[in-house]
């Protein structure tokens, strides 16, 4: 059952993403549930960035409070666009792809979440579970001193008035006939609206219709009297219901100067400094905190609120603030309206950087025609401002930030207006610093988790391209718009473009493209990012033939993807590199850039810096292992024989498993080679243990069984020498089971075979009727005993036998307390009549790993022979 509900709609612009936040939160603030606040919020930036955004219509977000949960719907109006899901059978997704990101983040925070598809809409929906909560106080106040409680009339005046569903007075009582003079028979069935005097803010479309309708509300606004006064009040609303489901709201208010009796949390401004400054009883001052202004820790939102207010204060044209940095020295543009500020959001200046640039930051000043001091205000050069009023904002003396309002007329500004400006300032100053420092702590939080992160998902992988993938999706797009890495493969040698991200996936081919027409940056081993201008400076040169084609030509000059207008709207904003340094040694760059005329932060500047450091070591380290694992790789495969000889008259196949993850070789080996004209030597061997070690032993008992056996030596001879040459290895020899025997395939079918079995598994030979039977006897191994004394053994192939080789791994397949054996291998082969040698090895192959559900833990050679029937 719902329970509550609240709804807004938002246009297709970037703003609209942060407003949406914060109606979110004032909402569920509003309802008490400020447990699931962070994570409602986060959710609802990722889908309206996606419906604003990338779907680029306006978006409704629609609050629901049910009983256990509550649900937030974003609603689009371009249902064609699907949603970009992930392959399922990915369950990290395609490292190559952007989109789908924030139905993660639904995935791993909401407890349901779904779309909805209708011919003109896409609703995408989450439900968040409530936490139980136990029955206690939900706020307190510590015990103050009679001199520190906030002032008050002695006589308290709370009026009560309470509102139907259609915003008309149901009940006033008698504190709200002495604030505003009217008695209850005058006002009751009347509509609040004719009495409050509402604030409007351009931007804000939220009057007290709306207010009214919301679960809860708390703010400053004025009530008309009866003499046509406007009193300024501050109030409380609350929306219930009766017993009969009927909705109402219930205000509580009281004259404004006397909040502090409603007002919770407080807001950081107001209340006693009212009285102190003698503005007791006046209208709400233009920086008051009111409905629709954001949260006090969104900086964005009150800085952009800040300075529209301050335009409108003084009927500018354009205003803007900068804020000092994190170490003070520089002065960075945080939020402007009225001019471009998407190009010179982030830039920075010095506090003091001399006479006519800001040098004045420290105090008020007044510039009442910018063309005869041409670069005073380096912001509003090219702008067409001429008078400007800047005045700084301070907090306990601290130089915090400054606040500037221009308008296109000269002489238009004077001292008087620089006073209101620096009053307003200096109220605002303490709520902007407040939310700056709460800004930095969750800038220094999100980093040290996102390095954390980043180290996490660079640690996890030693493949090179995967690693390069990884390091432009962590910076795309949290860090930038787009990215590029260019990896050095020797000192020296000429960088090279190795990966590229953009944002839009679209441009991704368009930006490749035009950074292969630049020469790439220095692989300077210098620390610290540096600008890098070639590639901006090229997207412009493009932009500008392609204009002056559509000029002479006549030709449509839209910014299409891939064309020189939209590429340079992709990069054409600040462009910095980063060397990718480990061991001392410069092993490539990495690139990031803005859309047009942006700015990096310095927070994300040094944030990238830190990740450029891990990517280094981490792109290293699979360099490293790249090189390693090619080797390895190369020496393993010298261990075994190049391929199968054809041996006429008979059926051959071996399938080969090395224990291990990486490799190909281990204790195990095989190998099949002619000896003479006729003759063929096979052999399969197991080494006591796995890994580097046996595989040693391995090339030397493959080499040695080819060059004994093609020396004439008959099978114990060759198998005595390999003993001895086995001793010889002192410490580093291993015992070794050997099979081995000389095949002779015959002219009417069949093969004659000579064979030692050297302490290996018994070979196993079919017979066409289903009888399996030992071919051979055992004989002590090798690599013990110094003298040893081996025979051969005769054994006859007839036309449709099969001889089943194998190594230990297959007879000790476990599973718990379960083990193949040799009475498991022989059933399994009993099977096999009247198949191929290959599809006798695929079968025993299959029936090894479906006895146990673990991976192979052992190497496996299966050796097969088969004289066709």
């Amino acid at each position: 059952m719902i329970t509550a509900r609240a709804a807004a709609t938002f246009e297709p612009v970037g703003r609209s993403v942060a407003v949406a936040r914060g109606f979110v939160r004032d909402t569920l603030q509003g309802w008490g549930l400020g447990e699931i606040v962070d994570d409602a919020v986060v959710l609802t930036s990722e889908l309206v960035t996606n419906a604003v955004i990338h779907a680029g219509t306006s978006a409704e977000v629609i609050c629901l409070r049910e009983e256990d949960t509550v649900r937030v719907e974003v609603v689009d109006h371009y249902p064609e666009r699907e949603l970009p899901l992930h392959d399922a059978g990915q369950p990290h997704g395609n490292p190559d792809r952007e989109g789908g990101r924030g139905l993660l983040l639904c995935a791993a925070l909401a407890s349901r979440w779904g779309v909805d598809y209708t011919a003109a809409d896409k609703r995408v929906w989450f439900r968040l579970d409530l936490p139980e909560r136990p029955v206690g106080t939900r706020a307190a106040g510590p015990a103050l001193p009679d001199a520190a409680l906030p002032v008050a009339a002695h006589r308290v005046h709370v009026a009560v008035i309470q509102v139907d569903r259609g915003g008309a007075v149901g009940s006033w009582n008698e504190d709200a006939t002495e604030l505003f003079g009217y008695t209850a028979e005058q006002v009751v069935g009347k509509p609040l609206t004719d009495l409050a005097a509402w604030p409007h803010t351009p931007g804000t479309g939220t009057g007290i219709a709306e207010a009214l309708q919301l679960s809860r509300w708390e703010g400053s606004y004025g009530m008309r009297d009866t003499d046509g006064r406007t009193v300024a009040v501050y109030a409380s609303h609350l929306r219930v219901r009766d017993s009969d489901g009927e909705p109402s709201t219930v205000c509580l208010l009281v004259r404004d100067h006397e909040r502090a009796v409603l007002q919770s949390p407080p807001r950081g401004h107001g209340g006693d400094g009212d009285r102190q400054n003698g503005r007791e009883g006046q209208t709400a001052d233009p920086f008051e905190v009111f409905i629709g202004s954001p949260a006090p820790d969104d900086l964005d939102g009150l800085l952009q609120r800040t300075v529209e207010r301050a335009r409108d204060m003084l009927d500018g044209d354009a205003a803007y603030l900068l804020l000092a940095t994190d170490d003070e020295t520089e002065l960075e543009v945080r939020a402007s309206t009225g001019l471009p500020s998407a190009r010179q959001r982030f830039a920075r200046v010095p506090v003091e950087a001399g006479s006519g640039r800001y040098g004045s930051a420290r105090m008020p000043s007044v510039h009442e025609d910018l063309t005869v001091v041409p670069g005073a205000v380096p912001l509003l050069e090219g702008t067409g401002m001429r008078s400007v009023v800047i005045v700084p904002l301070k907090v306990e003396g601290r130089l915090t930030g400054s606040l500037g309002v221009a308008t296109e007329s000269p002489g238009r500004y004077t001292n008087e207006e620089a006073l209101r400006l620096q009053f307003a300032a200096d109220r605002i100053a303490l709520a902007v610093e407040r939310a700056r420092l709460t800004e930095l702590e969750r800038l220094r939080r999100g980093s040290l988790s996102f390095l954390v992160e980043a180290s996490d998902l660079l640690a996890g992988t030693l493949d090179r391209n995967q690693t390069l993938a990884l390091m432009a999706q962590m910076t795309v797009p949290t860090l930038a718009s787009w990215c590029a890495v260019y990896t050095v493969a020797e000192p020296g040698s000429e960088p090279a473009l190795s990966y590229v991200l953009h944002e839009d996936e679209e441009r991704i081919d368009s930006l490749k493209a035009l950074l292969g027409k630049v020469d790439p940056p220095d692989p300077v081993p210098a620390p610290g990012a540096r600008l890098w201008t070639a590639p901006t400076d090229t997207a412009h040169g493009s932009a500008l033939r392609t204009s002056l084609r559509s000029a002479t030509l006549g030709v449509d000059d839209d910014p299409a993807p891939g064309s020189g207008l939209a590429t340079a709207a992709a990069v054409g904003g600040e462009t910095v590199v980063m060397p990718l340094v480990a061991r001392n040694r410069v092993i490539g760059m990495l690139v990031l850039g803005k859309p047009t005329d942006e700015r990096f932060r310095q927070e994300i500047i040094e944030l990238a810096e830190d990740l450029s450091r891990r990517a280094a070591l981490a792109l290293d380290n699979a360099r490293l292992y790249s090189e390693r694992t090619a080797i390895s790789q190369s020496l393993q495969r010298s261990l075994l024989p190049p391929g199968l000889p054809e041996v006429p008259g008979m059926e051959v196949e071996v399938i080969y498993r090395a224990a291990g993850e990486g490799n190909e070789v281990g204790g195990d080996f095989y190998d099949l080679f002619e000896i003479r004209d006729g003759g063929y030597g096979f052999a399969i061997g197991d080494v006591c243990g796995t890994g580097p070690e046996a595989a040693a032993v391995t090339g030397l008992a493959r080499h040695a069984l080819r060059l004994l056996a093609r020396e004439g030596f008959a099978g114990p001879a060759v198998l005595e020498r390999l003993n001895a040459a086995i001793l010889d290895e002192g410490a580093r020899s291993r015992f070794l089971t050997l099979l081995y025997g000389e095949l002779w395939p015959q002219p009417d079918g069949g093969a004659r075979l000579e064979v030692v079995c050297a302490g290996h598994p018994l070979p196993l030979r079919l017979r066409p009727d289903g009888t399996v039977e030992p071919a051979a006897e055992p004989q002590p191994l090798l690599g013990v005993m110094e003298d040893l004394e081996l025979y051969e053994q005769h054994v006859v192939l007839e036309p449709g036998d099969v001889m089943l080789c194998v190594t230990d791994g297959v007879t000790e397949r476990r599973e718990g307390t379960r083990m193949l054996g040799d009475d498991g291998l022989a059933d399994a082969l009993s099977t096999c009549t009247g198949l191929t040698a290959g599809a006798v090895a695929a079968r025993i192959m299959r029936t090894v790993e479906h006895f146990a559900s673990v991976p192979l833990s052992d190497d496996m050679a299966i050796l097969t022979m088969r004289a066709p029937g």
